[in-house]
């Protein structure tokens, strides 16, 4: 996928605020603070600061829509986990994350995980939720450049005690060398090149 054009539309903090939906499905990026989620949109867009960064966890408090292409959304959801935060203000950020995903919007959800990190229980619960509720969703492991190839097979490995999946059913990413950024961008592109022929193959039915 070319990512011709990326431009901000919109923070919104409750589905009423959301965009009106496109006709493509949206893919929209979660995962712990800090995690790396709009690094890696402006890695994948070629766009430094079309996603506010922060090396300060939390920092992302509303949810950000970007259009790709006059065609997509791109959507950074706040971080979840973050402790130096008040209880309140943690579940202030964990309704906004909760209204998107339980939202009745056609998307597909990027959960972003540390490779330097084993998953944690918040990890765990947003991907069993997600499981549980059948929606569409593809793990990312950031922040691969901090880790020798050794190194990341080792913590491949510790991760696996926690969570089941085959290497070649996740994708890796860093935003400091855009490793992996080609890898991101042609799942969302064959994502929607499914989603057309669903389309289509629907069509047809209903023609028949």
């Amino acid at each position: 996928m070319l990512i011709k054009q990326a431009d901000f539309v919109k923070s919104a903090l409750h589905p009423k605020d959301y965009p009106e939906e496109l006709k493509n499905m949206e893919f929209a990026f979660v995962g712990r603070s800090n995690v790396g989620k709009s690094s890696l949109i402006n890695s994948i867009t070629g766009r430094k600061k079309l996603a506010k960064t922060s090396k300060t966890p939390g920092r992302t408090q509303l949810i950000n829509y970007f259009l790709i292409n006059r065609e997509i959304y791109f959507v950074d959801l706040p971080g979840y986990g973050f402790a130096k935060v008040s209880k309140a203000m943690k579940e202030d950020w964990n309704k906004t994350i909760a209204g998107y995903l339980e939202s009745k919007r056609n998307k597909m959800i990027f959960t972003l995980l540390d490779i330097r990190r084993i998953p944690s229980e918040d990890d765990i619960e947003v991907l069993k939720w997600l499981d549980y509720n059948n929606i569409k969703f593809k793990i990312i492991f950031t922040k691969v450049d901090k880790l020798s190839n050794n190194e990341r097979a080792k913590m491949l490995k510790e991760i696996k005690k926690k969570l089941t999946f085959s290497n070649d059913d996740v994708l890796f990413h860093s935003s400091l060398t855009n490793y992996g950024k080609n890898d991101v961008l042609d799942f969302i592109e064959s994502f929607i090149c499914i989603e057309e022929i669903d389309k289509i193959d629907k069509n047809n039915m209903q023609e028949m």
